[in-house]
């Protein structure tokens, strides 16, 4: 069984989005506390991050967000949330989400959100992350990304074990199963990277 201490969760931090999105990020904050899951985020206050975070702090779970100083500039931090860390630029925040997680988890986003989810699973392909990926499919959200992915598989741009990289669920109340129940990825994926 793998442990899981630490995760990052993707999401979005829009304001206009359908209040189920903000359900299942509850439920999906509690299940982590629940297992004391540390939580690492986007470190945004509003949106499904706001959500998450707020969620994590009034159950007593632990949230640290990386947040570039130019969003901490204009006051996007989450104000609650008393671990932070604040870096030079995007690229340096991606790779400090990946640093020492044990899962990556993606809620709905807008593009930051598939930019961050597609790096990811590129640095998988590649043998430089090789931790579980969850992609959870709210409300179907993620259907067209999962067929563009099966696209990129049946027309030979990627490979049919590529598909074990991610893991899809629907029900954020499932989280620890599919990260336990994730395929091993090893360093050595390189190696079989090319098609």
């Amino acid at each position: 069984m793998k442990e899981i201490k630490q995760v990052c969760v993707y999401c979005a931090s829009s304001t206009q989005i359908d209040r189920l999105y903000l359900e299942a990020t509850e439920v999906l904050a509690k299940e982590l506390v629940k297992h004391n899951i540390t939580v690492v985020f986007g470190g945004g206050s509003v949106g499904l991050m706001g959500k998450l975070a707020d969620v994590v702090l009034s159950e007593g779970g632990r949230i640290i967000g990386i947040m570039p100083q130019f969003m901490r500039d204009v006051e996007w931090a989450h104000k609650q949330v008393k671990e932070f860390h604040f870096v030079g630029d995007m690229h340096e925040r991606k790779k400090k989400f990946l640093d020492g997680t044990d899962a990556l988890i993606t809620l709905p986003g807008g593009c930051g959100t598939l930019e961050e989810l597609l790096e990811a699973i590129t640095l998988k392909r590649l043998g430089l992350f090789t931790k579980p990926i969850i992609i959870v499919n709210i409300n179907h959200y993620y259907d067209p990304l999962i067929d563009m992915l099966e696209k990129c598989i049946s027309e030979n741009f990627m490979s049919e074990q590529h598909r074990q990289m991610w893991t899809v669920i629907e029900d954020t109340a499932q989280i620890i199963e599919a990260i336990q129940s994730s395929p091993a990825w090893e360093i050595g994926a390189i190696q079989t990277a090319r098609v």
